[in-house]
């Protein structure tokens, strides 16, 4: 383990040297193995923060107080310290350049992980005039519990700030700060109807998050008009498993 650094106040980022790395594309994941001093095992599917061209391996891991496996990755781990990783993997919850667009990103909560590495994909594809930023224009939906708890925050401004064909758009469930103008409930067929491109335009979609939200979004984006084989989702549950499905269940602790 190369690092950690904080995120929000649950939150952090884990980058590793993973030396023979064969690579990722954005959107999959890995599988952590923590092995005890008495043998004991424990493993969780994590998904890939970091763009396919970072030289190292970046995980973003939310706390859960009953977790087995984050809060040691949060709060336990050291630079130096070394731990088992078996990936990457997945191969339907992912997107790149070559995907095309426009893309239409939902998240909720550490869902925002595997769409992250699709953005900084794409940025950095772009400044290397990799792809065309029309075609690749991109809309973020993310919702978050209050403002102090949007994970990336800072980079999705900064980002936003200089691309002009990247929107991101945030709702916050709890809380919002003082002059808040944005959305403050939970994503619905009202904000996906204003926020999402329109179906004609044939976008990729991609949710990430709980359950519920996605099953909900991914629902009534269909009842919207949007081609469900264009729908991919990717939801957070009560597992550690990951499905071979067009949907793959991942537990975040």
């Amino acid at each position: 383990m190369a690092s950690v650094a904080p995120e929000t106040a649950r939150t952090r980022t884990v980058v590793f040297d993973v030396p023979g790395w064969p690579g990722h594309r954005p959107g999959q994941h890995v599988d952590v193995r923590l092995t005890a001093d008495d043998g004991y095992q424990t493993e969780r599917s994590y998904s890939i923060a970091s763009a396919p061209n970072d030289a190292r391996l970046a995980l973003t891991v939310e706390r859960l107080d009953d977790g087995e496996v984050s809060p040691y990755l949060t709060e336990e781990l050291r630079a130096g310290d070394q731990i088992e990783l078996r990936g990457p993997i997945g191969g339907y919850f992912v997107w790149d350049i070559e995907t095309g667009g426009p893309l239409f990103l939902v998240g909720g909560g550490s869902g925002i992980v595997p769409l992250m590495a699709m953005v900084r994909h794409r940025h950095e594809s772009l400044a290397t005039a990799a792809g065309d930023a029309h075609s690749l224009r991109t809309r973020l939906l993310y919702s978050s519990r209050a403002w102090d708890e949007i994970i990336y925050r800072d980079e999705l401004a900064h980002l936003a700030a200089e691309d002009h064909t990247l929107e991101v758009v945030h709702t916050l469930t709890r809380s919002a700060p003082e002059g808040w103008s944005g959305f403050r409930r939970r994503i619905d067929k009202e904000m996906l109807a204003e926020t999402a491109w329109p179906a004609r335009e044939n976008p990729r979609v991609f949710v990430c998050g709980p359950t519920p939200l996605v099953e909900s979004v991914a629902g009534t984006l269909v009842e919207l008009g949007h081609q469900p084989a264009l729908v991919k989702t990717e939801r957070f549950g009560p597992t550690g498993s990951v499905t071979p499905q067009s949907t793959t269940t991942k537990e975040s602790k």
